[in-house]
This record gives C-alpha cells, sequence and structure tokens, in this order.
C-alpha cells in the first residue's frame, strides 16, 4: 500500500476515533442528564502520613537516577551510539521508577485501598476513557501549536517521535514500542496518578491536585536545552488530567494504565503509517 494512501487511511480512523471520543465525552461528561447524575468518586482517601509519601518520592528518583547511571555505564561499554543510547537510557530510568513504586507500595500496602470493580468494567472505562481524551488532546495540540508560533518559540514534536520514524532496525523499535505502550503506562501511572494525585487530591485545591501532577508529567516529556517538544506540554497536561479524573471516578489505576496504553499505541501507529511526520 502506498505510504501516502496509507497516512490518509489511518488519519481517516483516528478522525472517527475522536468523533467517537466526543459521543461518549458529551454522553457520560457533559450532558444535562450526566451532570445531574454524576456519581460520587470511587477512589478512596489516602490516609499515608508524609514521611511515607516523602519515602515514596525517594524510592522512585533514587530508583530512576541509579538505573539510568548503571544503563549509562553499561552502553558505554557495550559501545551503543545513538538512539540505542537514549532508549536504553530510558528505559532503565523507567524500570527504576517502576520498581520504587512497586516497592513502597510493597512496603505500606495496608494504605492502599481500593474499590470493587469487574475487571471487564475496568478494560470498558480504559477504553471509554483513552477515546474521550483523543478529541481533547487534538485541540490542545493544534492550540499549543498555533500559540508556540505566534510567540516565535519551536514548536517542534518530542524526540521520540523522530527516533519511532526513523528506527534504523527492527530490534530498537520493538524495544521502543514495549517502552511505550508496556512499561511506560505502567510506570508513569503507579508514581503520577497513583502517587501524586492521589496523595494531593485530598490535601490540596482540586485544581492544584490535578494541575500539578500533570505539569510534572508533561515536563519530564520535553527537551528543556533545546525546547524540543514544548509542543507537546499543553496536550499532555490535558491528557494526564483525563487519566486522574478517571482514575478517580473508577478507583482503579488499572483504568488509567489502560488508556495510556492505548493513547501511546495510538500514537506509535499514527508515526509508523506516516500519518504523523
Amino acid at each position: 500500500m502506498p505510504s501516502t494512501l496509507r497516512a490518509n487511511l489511518v488519519g481517516s480512523l483516528e478522525l472517527a476515533l475522536a468523533a467517537a471520543g466526543l459521543l461518549l465525552l458529551w454522553r457520560f461528561v457533559l450532558s444535562p442528564e450526566a451532570r445531574r447524575n454524576r456519581l460520587a468518586p470511587r477512589l478512596p482517601e489516602w490516609p499515608v502520613p508524609a514521611a511515607e509519601f516523602l519515602l515514596f518520592l525517594v524510592l522512585v528518583l533514587l530508583g530512576s537516577f541509579a538505573f539510568a547511571a548503571t544503563a549509562s555505564f553499561v552502553g558505554k561499554k557495550l559501545h551503543l551510539r545513538g538512539d540505542a543510547v537514549t532508549v536504553f537510557n530510558g528505559a532503565a530510568a523507567q524500570l527504576g521508577l517502576f520498581l520504587g513504586a512497586v516497592v513502597f507500595r510493597l512496603r505500606i500496602d495496608r494504605w492502599s485501598p481500593r474499590a470493587a470493580m469487574p475487571e471487564r468494567r475496568i478494560l470498558i472505562a480504559g477504553v471509554a476513557t483513552f477515546l474521550i481524551s483523543l478529541p481533547i488532546v487534538m485541540l490542545a495540540a493544534k492550540s499549543s501549536e498555533y500559540l508556540l508560533e505566534w510567540c516565535g518559540l519551536p514548536a517542534d514534536r518530542q524526540d521520540l517521535v523522530g527516533m519511532f520514524a526513523h528506527a534504523d532496525s527492527a530490534g530498537l523499535l520493538s524495544i521502543m514500542i514495549t517502552l511505550a505502550v508496556v512499561i511506560a503506562p505502567l510506570t508513569e501511572e503507579l508514581v503520577f496518578r497513583a502517587g501524586l494525585f492521589r496523595y494531593a487530591r485530598t490535601r490540596l485545591p482540586r485544581a492544584l491536585a490535578l494541575l500539578l501532577p500533570a505539569l510534572f508529567f508533561a515536563a519530564l516529556h520535553v527537551n528543556w536545552s533545546t525546547l524540543q517538544g514544548l509542543a507537546s506540554l499543553a496536550p499532555l497536561v490535558a491528557l494526564a488530567i483525563i487519566f486522574s479524573l478517571a482514575y478517580e471516578r473508577t478507583g482503579h489505576i488499572a483504568t488509567s494504565m489502560v488508556a495510556h496504553a492505548l493513547f501511546n499505541l495510538n500514537t506509535v501507529l499514527l508515526i509508523l503509517s506516516g500519518a504523523i511526520e
């Protein structure tokens, strides 16, 4: 299939998914009936002491730094070059974050009550969250791009977009896809939603509890030395807020993990099809 035709077909499918997301957004969030019958959040309060939460931050940060430093050393020994170094170090940092979060949850499992919800409903809620996020993120991305261009700031996409588009080996591409679709959703949802947002939601004003973890999450996806990926800041903030709301509403971090994995998979497919350049 010609690349232009493939990109057009994938782009059309993306618009169809966004249209479905708009319908779901109206039906379950914005319609008068949805606003009248809005259910109470199912996410229980997290009564973890401040000292234990500080331990959480220390564990995830130390895990990330330690694994990234180790990966940098090993990468030099293996004579890795170019994108392979970035992917190897990024995967190690994500793994460190994940292990830090897991160690913390094992240590204080008594602080982690969960709402009862069938697995099938969690999956459906994750898919619905993904679809609802699409039109919102697309609008935020276009608005951000126009604003940055108007301000004379770079509106380039993230480094990872170019890395996916120009991956020079099937092995490297497979690792990047696994990192984006499996490892990153697990790690980032445990840290930013189940960690930062859950702690903040009953201790800060609601707007700040939603916004601050979202800003931290989005800021990590920007190369601040070159400002590459700055255009992704606003859409990623919007995406993170949507994930937090979905987590709060269902009470299960698996909801936002599913939505996050689907969103990243969707982005990877758009890049590989040529719909995103």
